[in-house]
């Protein structure tokens, strides 16, 4: 049996294809606007960008970054053939960056007060994966 095989039927999970040049300058201390500018489809920089704002108080800016990268990973997931619903591990390490956007947008939602959007995301993440949900909280 497969390691993550769903046995209810559900569609398999979306692994996204590997993206390593803005993954590797991120780890190597590039600033994550340069990143971000660089590989604009890059959801971990924008969701680095998303946590770093978060961190200094600028919870708007949070948002916002937050927003792009959520959204700029939607488009690779619906490109990997994600239909919406189902399974993205966070063990698969290039998933990462949408779930971590996610997961970003989530909380500056709530810092907002913006309750319907972050009672949505975080479903979305603990539906998408628990692993991340539990880790990023």
């Amino acid at each position: 049996m497969a390691i993550h095989e769903n046995l209810l039927g559900g569609p398999p999970p979306t692994h996204l294809p590997d993206d390593p040049e803005p993954r590797e300058l991120l780890a190597s201390g590039a600033a994550p606007s340069e990143v971000a500018a660089k590989y604009p489809a890059s959801s971990l920089a924008w969701a680095q960008l998303a946590d770093e704002a978060f961190e200094a108080g600028r919870v708007v800016e949070s948002y916002a970054y937050a927003r792009t990268g959520y959204h700029r990973g939607l488009d690779a997931l619906r490109r990997s053939g994600w239909k919406g619903h189902g399974p993205v591990p966070f063990e698969h390490e290039p998933n990462r960056g949408f779930l971590r956007a996610l997961h970003a947008l989530a909380r500056a939602a709530q810092a907002i007060g913006e309750q319907e959007e972050y009672e949505r995301c975080s479903t979305f993440l603990r539906e998408s994966s628990p692993t991340a949900a539990d880790t990023l909280s």
